[in-house]
């Protein structure tokens, strides 16, 4: 987005700096751990203070990607983990966007809701994970309808297999199946703006990801259930051969 429109200020909320240089003073790093409530609201105060004094007019966009996921029969790896992910991948996204939606009707703007291909059917081996991105999805399709006429609209963007450290924190090893195709930050980065742009609600991201979801739609969710179950045990199985 830096290269679409060079004087866009960022605000990157993650427990690490990006260490991205190039976008110099106008990337601007705060540290929190989303998976705790005190953090997150501690954060979106000082965003809204720095938005306050830095850039006190134009609008905002707000992008909630931070989320993982685990490979694994509940509850491996353990119960600590899975409650964590809930945290994160859904608790916060309902408390920042809740904190910050005051400012963003104020201000105009969007938000981006990052959900997943897992959002439309139940992923055993991945139960957590695919039940938190349904929830983003449905959540995020429902304040868009809630957001009509505010000056602010909410997209669901529904990526499948991307080529980030997600598979390394699921427990997948570099190589395995579903990275190698994998599509690439940058295309799902386009698609989304894309989607955006052309004042959709939700989008998902790749051709092959699109039939993926379209051809599970009108089954039954046990038999989805069951099918999903039987390509990520492959999954799985593949990984402990290498």
């Amino acid at each position: 987005m830096g290269k679409l429109k060079p004087d866009l200020f960022f605000c990157n909320l993650s427990r690490r700096d990006p260490g991205i240089k190039n976008f110099g003073k106008r990337l601007n790093h705060f540290s929190v751990d989303l998976s705790r409530a005190a953090e997150v609201e501690r954060a979106a105060q000082a965003v809204g203070e720095f938005l306050g004094r830095e850039v006190p007019a134009g609008r905002i966009l707000l992008i909630n990607n931070s989320g993982f996921g685990t490979m694994g029969a509940f509850p491996e790896p353990d119960l600590a983990k899975q409650t964590e992910m809930i945290d994160l991948n859904v608790r916060a996204v309902v408390q920042l966007t809740g904190l910050l939606l005051p400012l963003l009707r104020a201000r105009g703007g969007a938000i981006i809701n990052v959900a997943s291909t897992a959002a439309f059917q139940p992923t055993p081996s991945m139960a957590t994970y695919g039940a938190t991105k349904a929830f983003v999805l449905h959540w995020s399709l429902a304040l868009n309808d809630e957001l009509r006429g505010s000056g602010v609209r909410s997209l669901a963007l529904c990526p499948g297999t991307t080529r980030t450290e997600f598979f390394k924190t699921a427990g997948l090893k570099e190589g395995n199946r579903a990275d190698a195709l994998a599509m690439t930050t940058d295309e799902v980065v386009l698609a989304a703006l894309r989607a955006l742009g052309a004042g959709r609600s939700q989008i998902v991201t790749g051709w092959k990801n699109k039939l993926q979801t379209f051809a599970a739609s009108p089954v039954p969710k046990p038999l989805a259930t069951r099918v999903c179950g039987v390509v990520l045990a492959s999954y799985r199985k593949l990984q402990s051969k290498s």
